[in-house]
């Protein structure tokens, strides 16, 4: 907060943006800093739609008081025409005494609104959801700055994938984390705090039990379970992946975009299958599939411990592999 001073705190602050956690952690930051100035600041909000502009006008007049006010606009997108125009003429010379904050969803919905806001100087604080895996990366890094730590590229990546990209999942996971450590944070720090939290699927168990990976299937399989993933999409996951190895193995090493309207699979999931395929044996191929369909029909069948059906269907695949291998 420091060098926060009543000259320096903008007249109108516009936060403009769909993510709800930026929105709201920006409109907190903005009342403190008025606080930092003036800590019996009268801070009011409103809902935009279902404001006149007889209150408007009443909001915005000097207080007989004195004293400094914050005014929050939500949902500025859905303001009517006559209190958009009342907001804009009032924008061209602001109080110097009251802050006025307008969070608006960034859409087309209300954009002239927007627009005016920044023509008429409003300071705009982006809260724009973010769409790619760098932004994500690069939230979680500045995360950790703000709370005076450090954090590598790749301690970053690996929270992601143990936590998902949910920015307030995210926000929550870096207090944790800076709460609990000395603030360096490395890859091998988030690997301690949430080891086996990366999502695991089906898929995880069958990709590992066809390159023969064993601990690593076993693993994933233990904690899918232990998480509550069903045991019949395992299985079937299984079963599928022993499938499409046999059908991709069987169609040759053709180029996989080539293959994907003949076997009727996307080309990524031949790409895979073609890679998987290695050390594998016909032989090897018709064993795996007997250990898969024995596994789906005692886990569909309401085997007494399905959770050992599959555990053995792991090592009897791997062990099909390996068995045929030449």
């Amino acid at each position: 907060m420091g060098g926060v001073t009543a000259a320096n705190l903008p007249p109108i602050l516009l936060v403009l943006g769909d993510e709800e956690l930026l929105a709201t952690r920006a409109v907190t930051e903005a009342v403190a800093k008025v606080r930092s100035v003036d800590p019996d600041v009268d801070v009011r909000e409103y809902q935009a739609a279902s404001l006149t502009v007889g209150e408007i006008d009443e909001m915005l007049s000097p207080s007989l008081f004195g004293g400094r006010r914050v005014l929050v606009l939500r949902a500025g997108q859905d303001a009517r025409k006559d209190l958009a125009a009342a907001l804009l003429a009032y924008a061209k010379n602001p109080d110097p005494d009251v802050q006025l904050v307008v969070l608006h969803l960034g859409g087309a919905k209300g954009k002239a609104f927007a627009d005016g806001l920044k023509a008429a100087g409003a300071t705009v604080v982006p809260a724009m959801k973010l769409k790619g895996h760098r932004e994500r990366v690069a939230f979680v890094r500045d995360e950790i700055r703000r709370s005076g730590g450090k954090c590598t590229e790749d301690a970053a990546e690996a929270l992601i994938a143990a936590v998902g990209g949910d920015l307030r999942d995210l926000a929550a996971a870096c207090s944790q984390l800076i709460a609990d450590t000395d603030g360096r944070i490395g890859a091998d720090t988030v690997a301690r705090y949430y080891r086996g939290r990366v999502e695991v699927t089906g898929f995880t168990v069958a990709d590992a039990t066809m390159v023969g990976d064993v601990p690593g299937a076993l693993e994933a399989l233990r904690w899918a379970l232990h998480v509550g993933v069903d045991p019949v999409p395992i299985a079937d996951a299984l079963a599928d992946g022993v499938r499409t190895v046999a059908r991709v193995a069987a169609a040759g090493r053709g180029d996989p975009y080539q293959l994907a309207s003949t076997l009727g699979m996307p080309a990524w999931k031949i790409k895979n299958a073609q890679q998987r395929a290695r050390g594998w044996t016909p032989e090897g191929l018709v064993e795996a599939m007997r250990a898969a369909a024995e596994c789906n029909a005692a886990v569909k069948g309401g085997a007494d411990d399905r959770a050992y059906a599959l555990e053995k269907a792991v090592f009897s695949v791997a062990a099909a592999r390996r068995g045929g291998a030449r």
